[in-house]
């Protein structure tokens, strides 16, 4: 199994980002469109434990369908599982942390993303476990630059 870790800051108050990153419609914001992802299926717009989606995209390089729950969630942090997929695991966990800036004159939260991941075929999918990371690291750079956009744009 592989790990990937991915973090920055956002000028925006926790509280928006939160409100942001557990709507899942805000999946269509922050995916890069060469994915071109589409929410095929939610059990509820807005994430709570046990929240199942259908997502459908290029996640790796062919069109692929998964199926995802939200494993935990409290405040400030949830996780995601995929539960079917194209990979053999998938665990991402969302972390958001306040960060008091200027002494109250602005606030920001750091968005932090850990996933665990391990591709199907051994030995032969870690082979390719550096080219996914390698596109994971686009992937969260895309949605790094997509969350600034839109909430300190809307701020």
């Amino acid at each position: 199994m592989r790990t990937f870790k991915h973090s920055f800051i956002v000028n925006c108050p926790i509280d928006r980002v939160w409100e942001f990153y557990t709507d899942i419609k805000h999946l269509d914001i922050i995916t890069p469109t060469e994915i071109e992802l589409k929410i095929t299926g939610a059990t509820s717009q807005k994430l709570t434990r046990g929240s199942e989606f259908w997502l459908e995209g290029k996640l790796m390089i062919v069109k692929s369908r998964w199926q995802s729950v939200i494993k935990s969630i409290m405040p400030y942090q949830y996780l995601d599982e995929m539960l079917t997929g194209p990979l053999k695991k998938w665990r991402h966990l969302h972390k958001f942390n306040d960060i008091n800036f200027n002494n109250n004159i602005q606030r920001q939260t750091e968005i932090i993303d850990e996933v665990e991941f391990e591709l199907p075929y051994n030995p032969v999918g870690k082979v390719f476990e550096g080219y996914v990371s390698r596109r994971l690291e686009k992937f969260f750079d895309y949605r790094k630059a997509a969350t600034i956009k839109s909430l300190e744009d809307n701020t």
